[in-house]
């Protein structure tokens, strides 16, 4: 089992090495104008090492996406009898994780240069579309089958989309102020903000929508 372990934390390990050198290389000179080949010689590392961790370039970005979908269906999932699945969704969407709920300027530092990547980076972009996409379905999923909806109701995916539509939104408002220059508490309350008024302007409409069964 210790053995398991250290050859865990050792893999662990290189993953993060690798992300973090092609993020600061990308940071430097942009998405596309880096290669593979120059994050693996950077890395000291094979190319296929890289793509062993990383299948696709944009996962050297994107590789900590994969515990947000799983946080947010959970949250939707384990959510109170009674309570419908937007108040729990807005719990999820109003928490500040990774480095926009840090404070120290390292991370402010480390948010802006990797809001300058994406922003920069038509790829990156589409990539994270096809993602956010794929999140939206797992949650019409999740409300389908809560609500025992058939196949035709279109409820769950329009109350998905309304949901993860109100998320996209407040992570471009997010990079836009980044971009122009806000950071720390002040942008941490502007995007409180923001996500309270939108989960307020769909509560009209999904306020009384999947309530969970005793």
């Amino acid at each position: 089992m210790s053995e398991l372990g250290l050859r865990e934390r050792k893999k662990q390990r290189t993953l993060e090495q690798i992300a973090e050198t092609a993020r600061g290389l990308f940071a430097q000179r942009g998405f596309e104008a880096v290669t593979v080949a120059e994050i693996a010689r950077a890395a000291d590392v094979s190319q296929q090492t890289v793509f062993n961790y990383f299948p696709r370039k944009e996962d050297l970005v994107y590789w900590r996406l994969g515990s947000f979908e799983e946080e947010l269906l959970q949250t939707v999932r384990d959510r109170a009898p009674g309570e419908p699945a937007l108040a729990a969704f807005g719990r999820f969407l109003l928490t500040q994780r990774g480095l926009l709920g840090r404070q120290d300027p390292e991370a402010r530092e480390q948010l802006t240069a990797l809001t300058r990547t994406i922003v920069e980076s038509p790829g990156l972009q589409a990539r994270e579309a096809q993602i956010l996409a794929g999140y939206t379905a797992s949650l019409a999923a999740l409300l389908a089958e809560e609500t025992g909806a058939p196949a035709d109701d279109l409820r769950p995916w329009v109350a998905a989309n309304a949901m993860m539509g109100a998320h996209r939104a407040l992570i471009d408002h997010t990079r836009r102020r980044i971009v122009a220059g806000e950071a720390g508490p002040r942008l941490q309350r502007d995007v409180r903000a923001r996500g309270e008024a939108a989960l307020a302007l769909l509560e009209g409409g999904l306020g009384d929508y999947a309530v969970k069964a005793p």
